[in-house]
């Protein structure tokens, strides 16, 4: 009997050897703090799951990672979260699984939780005469080709033919002075970004003057935005017509905005709002001699001049930099890994989350040195992350993880970037068109081998 009671405490003792450890994920902790983890693993009813091998909150941690730690494998993503220990790496599938379990429920509550705006009335960039700047635009991921995923989220269409890969579409609220994307909605790509809009406007504030692109402008997002008593600049179509009421000094003008063309007959149901007409001298400059329009709910020109808005709006341009440093230098894989639809979305939270741990860690840099967030490098802050973390020893001290967190912000503030140049890109790609064969559904169930390759070779002499 002794030897049974030997061997089960050495079993349990080995078990308990190999359970995740909490000191890396110790230091992020500072910007998703473990409270944050309990509470919403408490309110989806997560915190009754056990595992000993791979716990509830460690997952959480693990999911996060995977926005981080976008091209590596689960087991080597485990390894930057947890020390050496012999047999205390978990296969592919037992992570999978432990994924599978937690779902998406807690990722989403964290992600409304712990996401803030970062900016302050003293951040360059952030504010401008005490209207917080926001954006609001769209863009797709491309997901694994399977069947689930596309009958969740389909497929992008073209005269040629079907998308290569189906396609997540994600409307995002940006903070344009910190690049923190605050709130967003995902969806099928055959859903229109005008379709989903209505969404991300009720999320607005008094203090918030929202920019956005023309494929947007419409009565009813105007009317909705300024229910919120949030403030427009907005790019205008060529065929929206405007009719001036009253020239302003500045040379813009006021008008009206009607629900419909038998509200305009009628005069009713308007809304007042301004329009600044101008165009570009430089025949460099994209769009040089032609007409470009912009609509403002900001009606005084003395408070704010046609030419300073005019200037103001292309801060909505960085917004499109947050994507391109979500789709281009944090995820570094042309398709998401996820298999299943429900995978997908978790993922994509991880991408979200982890998006924010970088620009908060970028935003405490800049802030010490009183500089534009802009200024300071996103990708080497990534880089950064990605080497200081696994380097944190076991079991360190409160003291330690204080002093490493300091040091991680003093080298991420070390990566500024020179003032922006005076220059333009074409917006063009490199390669159009391929001399191979388009991919078509049936060569996503190609036949397979019946036998080794070598017994299918035949001699024909």
């Amino acid at each position: 009997m002794r030897g049974c009671h030997d061997e089960f405490f050495s079993e349990q003792k080995n078990t308990f050897a190999l359970l995740p450890t909490d000191e890396r994920i110790k230091a992020m902790q500072r910007i998703i703090g473990r409270a944050h983890v309990d509470a919403v693993l408490a309110e989806t009813g997560h915190d009754k799951a056990f595992c000993k091998r791979l716990p509830s909150w460690f997952m959480v941690w693990f999911v996060i990672a995977l926005g981080l730690f976008c091209t590596d494998c689960y087991r080597q993503i485990f390894r930057w979260l947890q020390s050496y220990r012999p047999g205390g790496i978990p296969g592919r599938s037992t992570l999978c699984e432990a994924r599978k379990r937690l779902g998406n429920r807690p990722f989403l509550a964290l992600l409304k939780r712990v996401v803030c705006l970062l900016g302050k009335p003293e951040t360059p960039g952030a504010f401008y005469r005490g209207m917080r700047l926001m954006g609001i635009d769209g863009f797709v991921l491309d997901v694994a080709d399977t069947p689930a995923n596309e009958r969740a989220f389909g497929r992008p269409k073209s005269g040629r033919s079907q998308g290569a890969f189906p396609q997540v579409r994600v409307l995002a609220l940006c903070e344009t002075g910190s690049h923190v994307i605050w709130r967003f909605l995902l969806k099928s790509i055959s859903l229109s970004e005008i379709s989903m809009l209505p969404y991300l406007i009720e999320f607005l504030e008094s203090n918030m003057l929202l920019l956005w692109d023309r494929g947007f402008l419409n009565y009813a997002s105007v009317f909705q935005a300024r229910a919120r008593n949030a403030n427009l600049l907005v790019r205008i179509k060529s065929d929206r017509v405007f009719k001036p009421i009253q020239m302003l000094v500045d040379g813009s003008f006021l008008s009206k905005m009607y629900r419909s063309e038998a509200d305009r007959r009628h005069d009713r149901n308007a809304i007042i709002v301004r329009i600044i007409e101008y165009t570009f001298t430089d025949e460099n400059l994209p769009g040089a001699g032609e007409k470009h329009r912009l609509l403002t709910t900001l009606l005084d020109p003395q408070l704010d001049p046609a030419k300073t808005l005019i200037c103001l709006y292309h801060e909505r341009w960085e917004e499109e930099l947050t994507f391109d440093e979500i789709k281009t230098h944090q995820r570094e894989r042309p398709v998401l890994r996820s298999q299943l639809p429900a995978g997908v979305i978790q993922e994509i939270y991880a991408l979200l989350l982890g998006h924010y741990v970088i620009r908060v860690l970028m935003h405490e840099a800049a802030d010490k040195l009183q500089i534009d967030p802009d200024r300071i490098s996103f990708t080497a802050t990534l880089n950064i992350l990605r080497c200081r973390l696994p380097a944190i020893p076991v079991n360190p001290s409160q003291q330690y993880l204080k002093s490493w967190h300091h040091k991680l912000v003093q080298e991420v503030s070390e990566e500024v970037l020179p003032p922006r140049r005076h220059r333009i890109n074409p917006r063009v790609i490199r390669v159009k068109m391929s001399k191979w064969p388009k991919k078509r559904s049936i060569h996503r169930t190609f036949s397979q081998p019946s036998s080794p390759f070598e017994q299918g070779i035949a001699m024909l002499h």
